[in-house]
């Protein structure tokens, strides 16, 4: 059922690649969001009390909740609803995605029979969903869409530290989560300033800033 389930997942983030709707790259960051706390829920009988409750609620309540409609509050009032002009067609980027995909499940067929301890289906997504999410910052230009794109990473994380660690401690995902708060929020100041500076809070802009 994981391995159905991190499929799935993988499924979502191969979507992103595609999409040029801001709205519609949310959506699939909620929707991996609910995936991990399905595959947390799974895991539960395996992990103690405490770290069962923290890992169900951010994945539901931060990832599945909270942060997509933070996300989608600055996208509405920001009034940036597509990305228009990728430095890379969305068609080439489709590819690119696929490719890692496939590599993901290489990865996945390899660490079955040479990495033990480790869920091989969900350790090859896990990779291949954090290099899309890189993939994503570095081909797109909207602010916005970076931080989804770091978004992306950390839910890659998120999946590779339930592959690799039957026991998931709760401090290394306490971080996980801390640091993504901080990212997003630092982030999102400066994507309104320089929407207010620029009037379109595109990484284009950023050539011009001056010491």
């Amino acid at each position: 059922m994981t391995a159905l389930l991190a499929t799935l997942f993988g499924t979502a983030t191969l979507y992103t690649a595609v999409t040029s709707r801001l709205g519609a790259m949310v959506n699939v960051l909620a929707l991996q969001g609910f995936i991990l706390f399905f595959i947390v829920l799974l895991r539960t009988p395996h992990l103690d009390g405490a770290t069962a409750l923290f890992l169900l609620t951010e994945t539901l309540l931060f990832k599945s909740v909270l942060i997509p409609r933070f996300l989608l509050k600055t996208i509405r009032l920001n009034e940036i609803h597509r990305e228009v002009e990728p430095n890379i067609p969305h068609f080439h980027s489709l590819l690119l995605a696929s490719g890692i995909l496939a590599m993901g499940f290489a990865l996945a067929f390899w660490s079955s029979e040479n990495v033990p301890g480790v869920l091989p289906i969900q350790y090859g997504i896990a990779l291949s969903t954090i290099a899309t999410g890189l993939m994503t910052i570095i081909t797109r230009r909207k602010i916005i869409t970076h931080v989804m794109g770091y978004m992306i990473m950390q839910n890659g994380i998120f999946l590779l530290s339930l592959s690799i660690s039957r026991e998931m401690p709760l401090l290394v995902n306490l971080g996980i989560l801390l640091d993504l708060f901080s990212c997003i929020f630092l982030l999102s100041l400066f994507f309104g300033k320089v929407k207010t500076t620029f009037g379109e809070a595109d990484t284009a802009h950023l050539e011009t800033l001056r010491d």
